[in-house]
C-alpha cells in the first residue's frame, strides 16, 4: 500500500511532465498533420519509456548488453528532462511578456490605420487639383520581374508565420540548446574522471611518528552499464598519482552484478599505497550481491573491513556496514568495530553515510570519512542532499568527531556532474605534538 501511495504520484509527475514536454516542444511549434509532428509524438513516446527502463532493466535480469543500450539514451534523457522543463518554464514568462508587447509598425511604407483616417479628413477639407495622369509609356522600365506571361495575375506574396509560432518555435529551440548544453557539460565532467583535493585533518591523539600520514578516500564509483573499465583505469592512476599512504573505498563502488562489472573492476588490482587498500559496503552493494562484492575485492587485493577494525602506526582504522545491510540482518556494528580498542588511541572510521556520525561520536572516535552524497550530483538536486545529509561535502565538526565527506568520484543514474565535480581526497592526518 505505501509502495503504490509513493509510485502512483511519481508516475504520475513523471508522464505529466512528458505531456507538457509533447505539448510545448511538438504540438505548438509543428502543423497538425506533418511528418515532424509524428515524428516527434513518437520520440516523445518513446524516450520515457527507455527512461523507465534503464533502471529496471538490471533488476529484472536482462543480458548486460542490453542494460548499455538503454542506460546511454535513458539516463541522458532523464538528464535533459532535469534541465528541459524549467527552461520550458521560464520560456512561459518569456512568452507572456512577448504575447502582450504590440505589434511592430509594417516596414513596407503602409500608413498606419490611424494615419490614413487623418489624412483622409484633410483632403476632404482642402481642395485637390486633380491632373490626368500620363498613359503608361512603353519604354519605361518595369520594376516587376516578368518570368509570368503577360495577363497573368501576380502571386501574393507567403505570409510570414503567425507570431505565436514563431515564439513557440524560438522558446523551443532556446530551452533545448541550453539544456543540452548544460548536459553535454555534465556528461563531459564525469568522464574526464576525478579531480584531486587536499584536506589536512588534526587529531589530537595522533602521535609525532604519524604526523603527515596520507589516505587517499574515493567513494561512489558506481561501475556499471554507463561507467566501466576505463572510468575504473581513470580513478586507479589519479590515486596511485597521490602516492598515498593508504587507501579508503567507502562504498558504492559498482551497480550490478561481480559476473557483469568483473572486467570493469580489474583495474583496482593495480592500486598502489604503502598499507594497501581498505573497503567498506555502500547501499548499492547491497542492490547488487554485497557478499560476493566483498569476497571479489579481496580477490583484488582490497581488504574489506565489515564490522571490523585494524591497527595502523599511530591509528586504528575500522570500518562499519552500510545501513542497507540491516535488511540482510548485515547493517552496522559499532560495537563489533570499536567496541573493545584502547580508547588512548587514534581511531580513523570508514562509513558510507554520513548520516551515521551521531553514532560515531558516541564512540570517541575522532574522523570518519564518507560519501554517498555525491555533493548533490546534478543541480538543483543539491538542495535535495542538503536536506537530507548532516554533510553534503567537505569537513565538519561534531562534538569531538571530525567528518569529512568526498563528492565521489563517479555517477548514479545520468552520467552527469553539474556543479559537484568528482573528486579523490587526499586526507593528511597531522599530530597536534609535531
Amino acid at each position: 500500500m505505501i509502495f503504490a501511495l509513493i509510485v502512483v504520484p511519481v508516475l504520475g509527475l513523471f508522464f505529466g511532465v512528458h505531456r507538457y514536454l509533447w505539448c510545448r516542444l511538438v504540438r505548438d511549434t509543428t502543423a497538425p498533420a506533418g511528418r515532424p509532428r509524428r515524428a516527434g509524438t513518437v520520440a516523445l513516446f518513446a524516450l520515457p519509456l527507455i527512461a523507465l527502463a534503464a533502471p529496471l532493466s538490471g533488476r529484472v535480469g536482462l543480458p548486460f548488453a542490453v542494460q548499455q543500450a538503454l542506460a546511454w539514451p535513458g539516463y541522458l534523457w532523464l538528464a535533459l528532462v532535469v534541465y528541459l522543463t524549467p527552461a520550458l518554464l521560464v520560456g512561459e514568462a518569456v512568452r507572456a511578456v512577448w504575447l502582450r508587447v504590440p505589434r511592430a509598425r509594417e516596414a513596407d511604407g503602409r500608413e498606419a490605420p490611424e494615419t490614413a483616417s487623418a489624412a483622409s479628413a484633410a483632403s476632404a477639407a482642402v481642395p485637390v487639383r486633380r491632373v490626368p495622369a500620363d498613359p503608361p509609356s512603353a519604354a519605361a522600365p518595369s520594376s516587376a520581374p516578368t518570368l509570368l506571361p503577360p495577363g497573368t495575375p501576380a502571386l501574393p506574396p507567403l505570409p510570414a508565420p503567425p507570431r505565436r509560432l514563431f515564439l513557440a518555435r524560438a522558446v523551443a529551440a532556446g530551452a533545448s540548446l541550453a539544456a543540452a548544453a548544460t548536459v553535454g557539460y555534465g556528461t563531459a565532467t564525469t568522464l574526464r574522471g576525478p579531480s584531486v583535493k587536499r584536506v589536512t585533518v588534526p587529531l589530537a591523539k595522533l602521535p609525532r611518528a604519524a604526523h603527515g600520514f596520507r589516505i587517499a578516500v574515493v567513494s561512489d564509483i558506481h561501475l556499471g552499464p554507463t561507467l566501466g573499465r576505463a572510468h575504473t583505469r581513470r580513478v586507479v592512476e589519479t590515486i596511485n598519482r597521490t602516492g598515498p599512504d593508504l587507501v579508503a573505498i567507502v562504498g558504492d563502488l559498482v551497480d550490478g552484478s561481480v559476473a557483469d562489472l568483473a572486467p570493469a573492476a580489474e583495474p583496482l588490482r593495480e592500486l598502489r599505497s604503502r598499507h594497501g587498500a581498505y573497503f567498506v559496503t555502500g547501499n548499492h552493494e547491497y542492490y547488487s550481491g554485497a557478499a560476493q562484492w566483498v569476497d571479489h575485492v579481496r580477490e583484488l587485493g582490497i581488504h574489506p573491513l565489515e564490522n571490523a577494525r585494524t591497527e595502523l602506526p599511530g591509528f586504528d582504522l575500522a570500518g562499519i556496514n552500510d545501513l542497507a545491510g540491516a535488511r540482510d540482518h548485515a547493517g552496522p556494528d559499532y560495537e563489533r568495530a570499536l567496541g573493545d580498542r584502547d580508547p588512548t588511541r587514534a581511531a580513523v572510521l570508514l562509513a558510507h553515510q554520513p548520516v551515521t556520525i551521531h553514532d560515531t561520536v558516541r564512540y570517541g572516535v575522532d574522523l570518519q570519512l564518507s560519501g554517498h552524497t555525491h555533493g548533490g550530483q546534478m543541480w538543483p538536486f543539491t538542495y535535495v542532499a542538503a536536506a537530507t545529509n548532516p554533510t553534503v561535502a567537505g569537513l565538519e565538526r561534531y562534538g569531538d568527531t571530525q567528518l569529512y565527506v568526498t563528492r565521489g568520484a563517479g555517477a548514479w543514474g545520468p552520467p552527469v556532474r553539474v556543479g559537484t565535480p568528482p573528486d579523490v581526497t587526499v586526507v593528511e592526518l597531522a599530530s597536534l605534538r609535531a
